[in-house]
């Protein structure tokens, strides 16, 4: 393949990365897309449950089929701010840089010395959900948890009711196996409320209590369906939907949800995490107040916390708040870098696939059409007047942002470093067969 005359960088390969790959290869621009992972399929194969198969295998392919691309390379294993560091990066002579890693890191659970129990009454959302999505891999060497009885959730998404499923499913599989029923996961998925009617068993019987969910709003609050809100009756629309959405997973999955609840403080005995001080909360304006003279304690087994999942704060690019800090909405661009650009949940802090791809395609389409076409000397009707704007900013910078042929020879000499480093055949789709991980449904023998 012919040296190209621009040469882009992208930092995660998952939802965001691969459509921005695409909307590069689309237009002719190649890339190279590095992933931290053996495979670029990032919280597809890492964060959403395992019971998702189709939808992880839709996804999945979509990836494949972006990543596969010949204007589009692929090095699998390199993590920036480890294997690269961000510095390094800006100076590797890159066109422009896109950071699409994700949000792989919890949200610190805003409680006084919290996490000083994590592993002892404390569990966060991401490696708990790691744990479950791989601990039937032969080689799995991974975190491990033990699901108890009488544990607690404080969250309030779609991912902590993820997380009330898992729980369940353990608590369930476990106590059906001891009295001889052995029934898999993608049947308790179904519905664990029709599999123990038709054992004619109940939680009771096998002697568990269950979890709780607890969430600082109304359920009707909880976003758990994208609805628009704009008018009084949207948002009466939205909430309707809210609450079935919810109720329908508690009539299947038989877990408890205590809304208007909010943890202020956590309960220890010794070197264990044993329960929490709640307030009770009611929603005034919009806001979340507490209600004065409503704190008790509960007793759990064990917390999960799930309120959320924000990007790793990677030495030299700088942050705002728990996010990287950006400099204008058209292209996210990282404040003090004119060609480090953000995007998906890097930017938004988010798990969600539909967004995340939305914002990959909005933003690599921004800083195609008025960063790289326009660098060529292109004219595109289709390009905004905000983004002309901001081309006629950094115009005289964007002129110089073609490849030279020393520059292209140092990176994909780098680039043949990484790949030999972990023997790398050169080949996407070789790669990915060879290293697909075992699937439960295979391994069950079930048809998902």
């Amino acid at each position: 393949m012919p040296m190209p005359r621009h040469l882009v960088a992208i930092f995660g390969g998952a939802v965001s990365g691969s459509e921005a790959a695409h909307q590069l290869a689309e237009r002719g621009v190649s890339s190279i897309v590095f992933d931290q992972n053996i495979l670029p399929y990032g919280k597809i194969e890492d964060g959403l449950p395992k019971w998702h198969a189709k939808l992880r295998d839709k996804e999945e392919s979509k990836i494949d089929q972006k990543l596969s691309h010949e204007l589009v390379t692929f090095v699998p294993q390199v993590k920036l701010g480890e294997d690269i560091s961000f510095e390094e990066l800006t100076k590797m002579g890159f066109c422009a840089v896109l950071l699409a890693i994700g949000a792989w890191r919890d949200r610190p659970l805003p409680l006084t010395h919290a996490d000083q129990y994590v592993d002892k009454g404390l569990i966060y959302q991401n490696p708990l959900i790691y744990w479950f999505n791989h601990k039937h891999e032969a080689h799995y060497d991974g975190p491990t948890f033990t699901i108890t009885d009488n544990m607690a959730i404080i969250g309030g998404g779609l991912a902590s009711l993820d997380v009330a499923k898992v729980i369940m499913f353990e608590l369930v599989e476990k106590a059906l196996k001891e009295r001889g029923h052995d029934v898999d996961l993608f049947a308790l998925d179904r519905s664990i409320a029709r599999v123990l009617d038709g054992l004619n068993l109940t939680l009771e019987d096998l002697g568990i209590k269950g979890c709780t969910l607890y969430y600082r709003r109304r359920i009707k609050d909880m976003p758990l369906a994208p609805f628009p809100t704009d008018t009084p009756e949207q948002l009466a629309k939205a909430q309707a939907v809210q609450e079935k959405v919810l109720n329908n997973y508690r009539s299947k999955y038989l877990f408890t949800v205590e809304p208007n609840h909010m943890p202020v403080d956590i309960i220890t005995d010794g070197d264990q995490l044993v329960g929490m001080k709640m307030k009770r909360t009611s929603i005034e304006k919009g806001r979340v107040v507490p209600v004065v003279g409503s704190e008790y304690d509960v007793r759990f087994t064990q917390v999960v916390s799930s309120i959320g999942s924000i990007p790793d704060m990677i030495p030299g690019i700088p942050a705002k708040g728990q996010t990287y800090q950006i400099e204008d909405e058209t292209f996210c661009r990282i404040k003090g870098y004119p060609h480090v650009f953000a995007l998906g949940n890097t930017v938004t802090g988010r798990g969600n696939i539909k967004e995340s791809m939305s914002h990959g395609r909005e933003i690599s389409q921004n800083v195609i059409e008025g960063y790289l076409k326009h660098a060529e000397g292109v004219s595109d009707p289709s390009v905004s007047a905000r983004i002309r704007g901001a081309m006629d900013a950094i115009a005289d910078q964007i002129r110089q942002c073609t490849i030279e042929p020393n520059v292209y020879s140092s990176i994909m000499e780098k680039v043949k470093c990484f790949h030999e480093k972990v023997n790398y055949p050169g080949d996407y789709t070789e790669w990915v067969s060879a290293h697909r991980p075992e699937r439960l449904e295979d391994f069950l023998g079930v048809n998902h």
